[in-house]
């Protein structure tokens, strides 16, 4: 299985894209450049994701940015050992709190992060969602941007959702079944996809809705 590892095979994953489906050159051409978004995997970076869930760009990387000063570096250790007033001066929900310490006590008991990247997609989304908090979006994401995953597509994404329904001049956006369905069709290159249908909602709207990575 190819990773995604550089911006040459992002070109060459849209290259396919393209000729799987046509409809996805025009797409390409309207979204301009489709960054790499890759991180080094581990505890960092999936709770990067987390802080992520269900608020904008703008405010998960405020929010993030706060917490990682807070607990500098962010480890596991160091994120159990900082006690619950740090999560309120980041601004986390306790929600997200539960599930940052959720992560932190299993990588801390022996989950290997840095191992789930090299499994297939079914079996690390597995793992990942059988720790409290983690939905198939949030393991989704960690296996595009920390393990470059070639073919994963976050289908319960609003704003892919969003993108997908507007490109292709859909009067209403897909629900996540309806793309999980659409998105076979581009098999093996889905994570390239979503990269593309993320940089089309940035042309759109002016404004990032990708995860930070």
């Amino acid at each position: 299985m190819r990773r995604i590892r550089s911006i040459a095979d992002i070109s060459d994953g849209l290259d396919a894209l393209c000729a799987i489906d046509p409809r996805l050159a025009g797409v390409r051409e309207a979204a301009g450049e489709v960054p790499l978004r890759l991180t080094e995997p581990g505890f960092e970076s999936l709770a990067s994701i987390i802080v992520s869930q269900q608020v904008s760009r703008a405010s998960a990387d405020a929010i993030f940015g706060r917490l990682t000063k807070l607990v500098d570096p962010l480890t596991p250790q160091g994120l159990l050992a900082a006690g619950e007033g740090i999560f309120r001066e980041a601004g986390l929900s306790r929600p997200k709190q539960k599930t940052l310490l959720a992560i932190a006590e299993a990588v801390a008991g022996g989950l290997d992060l840095h191992h789930l990247c090299g499994l297939e997609a079914k079996d690390a989304i597995a793992r990942l969602t059988a720790i409290s908090g983690i939905g198939p979006w949030t393991a989704e994401c960690y296996l595009l941007f920390s393990a470059g995953h070639p073919d994963v597509f976050p289908a319960r994404d609003v704003a892919l959702q969003s993108a997908v329904g507007h490109a292709f001049g859909r009067e209403s956006r897909p629900g996540e079944k309806e793309l999980i369905a659409l998105a076979e069709s581009w098999t093996p290159w889905r994570g390239v996809a979503s990269r593309l249908f993320w940089a089309y909602y940035r042309e759109w709207k002016g404004r990032e809705a990708a995860p930070s990575a």
